[in-house]
């Protein structure tokens, strides 16, 4: 299933941040858990994980653009076949 990843919001005050690495590109497959990108903000930079198996297909927002809270950052699929 194609599943949209958004930013959420890490900070109390954050609207939005910029990411500043992708640590897989389209096409590669991640385990949950693992690195898929890194995001910086005001106050924070932090590795955003992935939040299940998948396989990422677009990427959105390219390292270095800046998204907003809500806002699309990737899309990817969340049906591995075996």
């Amino acid at each position: 299933m194609k599943v949209n990843l958004k930013l959420s919001r890490v900070g109390m005050n954050m609207e939005s941040a910029t990411v500043s690495v992708w640590h897989k590109s389209p096409g590669d497959s991640f385990r949950k858990g693992e690195p898929l990108y890194d995001i910086e903000s005001e106050k924070v930079t932090m590795e955003i994980e992935a939040p299940c198996d998948g396989k990422l297909l677009l990427i959105t927002v390219p390292a270095g653009g800046e998204v907003n809270v809500g806002g699309n950052v990737c899309t990817i699929d969340t049906e591995l076949s075996a």
